[in-house]
């Protein structure tokens, strides 16, 4: 077992212009060869990553490995022009007025 902060060189947040929100979605950026310098924390993210775009949260469980040190190493390989992040999709239904008036009408029936 490597502790995170020995995956992460120390760094307990990803870099300032990375804004890696644990819904934030990441996909692979392909490439004509693996990057050499990768280690295997970030080797093993990128694979996760290259089977399909999801959710950073869901990055993190199927790493097994703690959401901050998923978010820094996801910000490292972005920097690398490995994976791509995008925003956290946006709320459906969340200004929905009928959506509104049922919720509050079951809390008033607790």
């Amino acid at each position: 077992m490597v502790r995170p902060y020995t995956v992460t060189r120390g760094r307990t947040r990803p870099a300032a212009e990375h804004d890696i929100d644990p819904m934030s979605q990441v996909d692979a950026v392909e490439r004509d060869r693996p990057d050499p310098r990768l280690d295997h924390a970030r080797t093993a993210l990128l694979e996760l990553v290259r089977r399909e775009p999801r959710p950073v949260a869901e990055v993190a469980a199927d790493a097994d490995m703690p959401l901050a040190v998923v978010r820094v190493l996801l910000a490292d390989l972005a920097e690398s022009g490995l994976v791509r992040l995008s925003g956290p999709p946006a709320p459906r239904g969340a200004h929905d007025p009928s959506l509104l008036r049922e919720i509050a009408d079951r809390l008033r029936d607790i």
